[in-house]
């Protein structure tokens, strides 16, 4: 049976279309996807992403133990964030991730909400040989992210935080609308703003807080919906749509979030560093749409009548106002400017491929 989350209330009395995702009942639209999308482009824009699913690992291995489950290095400071895979023997993708740094021995994971269980499972199947406490905190947090050009003006209003000093991946633990919180510069749609960490309970207050603050702003509820657009225009991967188990960080053109320079043994690193040598036989690559319409996730690519992609996400980008798509290609038509045809319900739709991202004037600091 899907979850709801502690915001469930809300989005109801708001209108919301609420429908089933990862396990919870979230809402995908308030008004309509265009305009909440425009509405984070322009201005700024609230969401519930308390289906995301929270890890914390604490102990003197902590980041020994991270640096081995992860592709990317734990050596960051104190009150920053890194952005990571974590991923199979094989190569393939586990989960995308974000970890926040809060002490030397303690760390925060934020896994996508599909993944939670899995994700747990496999965390703790790797503890052996570390001195290491873990807590899966998922249902007991929640999360409320701002986003938009008008986002520090929104959430510098419910915090005595000064959040000028806080840099794009950094965050600070403190007060925020008298609840205690991780106020965290994160986010996926390209624009600057804020993820908000709270106790489950303090979430309707905080949401209150934020639309009362955010008022003068325009500020509106965002759904799903827009989430997917916005991530997608910036040229976001969203994990089971764009990787999965059967995609390396290599092919998805996350190989720096590899860290193959440094000494240190991770899962995958030797079918990794193989793959970088000899090149992947296939990409992930832009593509935008030349004619109307746009090729949807699993839309076959051709070029002639020989298949050589498949696409992995496709939308119509509200802020450019034509199609745009994320797709896998085979090596050679991965370059820029590549033409080729993507086929939907029988017919065949031009697109060309472009360097990511799509929208480029995002406000993201």
């Amino acid at each position: 049976m899907d979850k709801k989350t502690a915001l469930y209330d809300k989005h109801i009395n708001l209108g919301a279309r609420m429908e089933s995702f990862a396990g919870y009942i979230m809402p995908i639209k308030y008004t309509t996807v265009k305009e909440e999308h425009n509405t984070v482009r322009n201005g700024v824009g609230v969401f519930d992403l308390s289906h995301m699913g929270e890890f914390r690992v604490k102990g003197k291995d902590a980041s020994r133990f991270l640096d081995y489950l992860l592709t990317n290095d734990s050596a960051v400071k104190p009150g920053k964030a890194y952005y990571s895979t974590m991923c199979y023997p094989d190569g393939g993708i586990v989960d995308d991730l974000i970890v926040y740094k809060i002490s030397e021995n303690e760390y925060l994971m934020i896994v996508n909400a599909s993944n939670i269980e899995k994700d747990w499972a496999w965390v703790n199947n790797h503890t052996d040989g570390y001195s290491i406490d873990l807590t899966n905190e998922s249902d007991e947090t929640a999360l409320v992210a701002i986003q938009g050009p008008d986002a520090e003006k929104v959430t510098q209003k419910l915090t005595d935080e000064n959040l000028q000093e806080i840099e794009y991946y950094a965050h600070i633990s403190g007060l925020f609308a008298g609840k205690q919180a991780l106020i965290a510069r994160t986010g996926y749609t390209g624009e600057d703003g804020f993820e908000i960490y709270v106790k489950f309970e303090d979430a309707e207050a905080v949401w209150d807080a934020v639309m009362e603050a955010g008022r003068e702003f325009g500020i509106k509820p965002i759904g799903l919906g827009a989430r997917d657009t916005l991530r997608l225009e910036v040229g976001y991967l969203l994990y089971g749509n764009d990787m999965d188990h059967t995609t390396t960080p290599i092919e998805a053109k996350l190989g720096w979030v590899v860290k193959l320079k440094t000494d240190k043994e991770f899962i995958g690193r030797e079918v990794m560093a193989r793959q970088k040598q000899e090149k992947p036989t296939r990409y992930i690559v832009g593509l935008e749409v030349l004619g109307k319409g746009f090729p949807r996730h699993g839309a076959e690519l051709y070029e002639g009548n020989r298949k050589v992609g498949i696409v992995t996400s496709g939308s119509l980008a509200p802020a450019l106002g034509h199609g745009v798509c994320l797709a896998f290609v085979e090596k050679g038509y991965h370059k820029k400017g590549t033409e080729l045809e993507a086929e939907v319900r029988g017919k065949r739709i031009p697109v060309k491929t472009v360097k990511l991202p799509f929208y480029k004037d995002g406000s993201r600091k």
